[in-house]
C-alpha cells in the first residue's frame, strides 16, 4: 500500500469516468477499506482514523494521536479485506447510479437489444444494465430473437442485493400510448389527446382519441397519409390490429363509435349501474361480438360500460318481450255457463266402482199386415 497520492487520484478519476460513480463515493470507499484493514491488523478496539486528501491524494492515518507510518505493513489478509471492501463499495455505488438513472424512466418506452432467452424470461440489454421481460408481460405468439432491437415499457425498478432489477413489458396498454406519441407529432404537441386505451395483446386494440383543435381530424392524423403512421405502430407490435375510435362527450355516441365496425341501431343506458343495452341487426351481430368476443369486450373496457348486445330495435324488443310475457301467464278459467252447456251435451260419467249403464235394446221391427202377406 505504498501508493502515492497521484496514483490514488488517477485510479479515482478512472473509476469515475468508467463507472459514472461520484468521486466522493470512491474516496469514502477507499477510506473505509483502509480503515477495516488497519483495525484487522492493529485491533478493532483501536481509535484509528484514516483520511485521504481530495486534492493531493495523500493518506493520513492516525492511531489515536499517534500517526501510522507505513500502511504497507498491515499484512496480506488485511490487504485482501481492503480489496473486498473496495469491490463491494464500487458495486454498491454502481448499483445506485443505475438505479437513479432508470427509476426516473418508469412508465416510459426504452430501446434495447435482446441478449438471451432464459425460460420463461427474456433478457434485454439496455446499455448500463439488463432488463427482464417476465412471462406475464410477453405478448402471446411474439418471438424474441437474440440480437434483435426491441421497444419495451419500463414497469418497475428495484434494488436486489448489489444489482438493480428492471422489469420490462411488451403487453402493457401504455406501450400503445408511447408508440402513438412517437409516430403522431400532433399528440406530442397536445393538439390530439388519447383519452382511453384497451388492448388484447397480440390480437387487437382500441384507442379513443380527441382533437383539441377542431380544424384537425384526430382519426386521420393518427392513421396518416395512406396509413403510414398506423402501419409503423402495427409493424412494431407484429401485426396487432388497432381500431382508432373518435371520443365523444355523449356516451351513446361514444359507445356507438367504440362498437365499430359493427353498425348500431340504438343504445339504452342505465347510468346508475353503468349498463348499456346495444341494439344491432342480425347480420351485424357477429361483427359486434368480434372474434372470441374481442370487439364487445374491448369496447366495454374502452368506454367503462357493461355492454349487452340485443338484436333488432328497441320497439321490436319491447314487443317481443311483451308477447313472451303474455304467453307465460296462466290460461283463463272456463266460465260456469260454458261448463253447464258442455255437461248437458256429454253423457254423465259413471261413479267409481259402478258398472256403466246398459245400452237400451233397439226397437223391434213392426210386423207387416196380413194383406201384404
Amino acid at each position: 500500500m505504498n501508493m502515492k497520492g497521484a496514483d490514488i487520484l488517477r485510479i479515482v478519476d478512472a473509476l469515475h469516468r468508467e463507472k459514472s460513480i461520484d468521486k466522493e463515493l470512491i474516496f469514502q470507499g477507499v477510506e473505509s477499506a483502509l480503515l477495516s484493514a488497519a483495525k484487522k491488523k492493529l485491533g478493532a478496539n483501536q481509535n484509528i482514523v484514516i483520511e485521504i486528501n481530495r486534492e493531493t491524494g495523500d493518506i493520513t492515518a492516525l492511531d489515536g494521536e499517534r500517526p501510522i507510518e507505513n500502511l504497507g505493513d498491515l499484512g496480506r489478509i488485511a490487504a485482501l479485506t481492503a480489496k473486498q471492501i473496495m469491490i463491494q463499495k464500487i458495486r454498491e455505488a454502481e448499483r445506485d447510479v443505475v438505479y437513479d438513472e432508470f427509476i426516473k424512466k418508469v412508465g416510459t418506452l426504452v430501446n434495447g437489444t435482446i441478449q438471451r432467452y432464459e425460460r420463461p424470461n427474456v433478457i434485454v440489454n439496455l446499455g448500463k444494465s439488463d432488463g427482464i421481460i417476465p412471462w406475464r408481460e410477453q405478448v402471446p405468439g411474439e418471438t424474441y430473437n437474440t440480437g434483435e432491437r426491441i421497444k419495451c415499457l419500463i414497469l418497475e425498478v428495484k434494488k436486489v442485493g448489489q444489482r438493480v432489477r428492471i422489469i420490462l413489458s411488451r403487453a402493457h396498454p401504455d406501450i400503445l400510448r408511447h408508440l402513438f406519441e412517437l409516430e403522431v407529432p400532433e399528440i406530442q404537441e397536445r393538439i390530439i389527446e388519447i383519452n382511453a386505451l384497451a388492448r388484447d395483446p397480440g390480437h387487437r386494440a382500441k384507442v379513443a382519441v380527441q382533437s383539441i383543435d377542431h380544424k384537425v381530424d384526430c382519426v386521420g392524423a393518427c392513421v396518416g397519409i395512406r396509413g403510414s403512421r398506423i402501419k409503423n405502430i402495427v409493424d412494431e407490435l407484429n401485426g396487432e390490429k388497432i381500431d382508432i375510435v373518435r371520443w365523444n362527450e355523449s356516451q351513446e355516441v361514444y359507445i356507438m363509435n367504440a362498437m365499430k365496425p359493427a353498425i348500431v341501431n340504438a343504445i339504452e343506458l342505465d347510468f346508475e349501474s353503468k349498463h348499456a343495452k346495444v341494439f344491432v341487426e342480425e347480420d351485424q351481430l357477429s361483427l359486434a361480438i368480434g372474434r372470441r368476443g374481442q370487439n364487445v369486450r374491448l369496447a366495454s373496457r374502452l368506454t367503462g360500460w357493461a355492454i349487452d348486445l340485443v338484436t333488432g330495435t328497441p320497439d321490436a324488443y319491447q314487443e317481443r318481450f311483451q308477447v313472451e310475457y303474455d304467453s307465460s301467464r296462466d290460461r283463463p278459467q272456463v266460465s260456469p255457463t260454458a261448463a253447464e252447456q258442455a255437461a248437458a251435451v256429454l253423457p254423465e260419467a259413471p261413479l267409481d266402482g259402478e258398472a256403466p249403464p246398459e245400452a237400451a235394446p233397439p226397437p223391434a221391427p213392426e210386423e207387416a199386415p196380413d194383406d201384404a202377406k
